[in-house]
């Protein structure tokens, strides 16, 4: 199992799974969900190499580490820690 954790919160969810409810239910925002509008970027605090790798969408916008959109990763395996700015 894997685990992502938001300030005091967190969620366990099977390894190689998608984030975006996991993330939802733990206060991030989304709003397109596919990519574009960054309302569920964050910033990976721990464990950025649990994550896929980026999305082909993540690169267009330019993310880089320890940026993520919420809505186009995976987590692998482990602990993810992640901060909303």
């Amino acid at each position: 199992m894997a685990r992502i954790i938001l300030e005091d919160k967190e969620k366990y969810i099977p390894d190689d799974s998608e984030l975006r409810d996991a993330c939802e239910e733990l206060g991030v925002e989304f709003g397109c969900k596919n990519g574009f509008c960054r309302t569920c970027e964050v910033t990976v605090l721990e464990g950025y190499d649990n994550l896929s790798p980026l999305s082909e969408n993540e690169e267009f916008i330019g993310l880089i580490k320890p940026r993520r959109l919420m809505c186009q990763c995976k987590i692998l395996k482990g602990t993810v820690k992640i901060k909303i700015e």
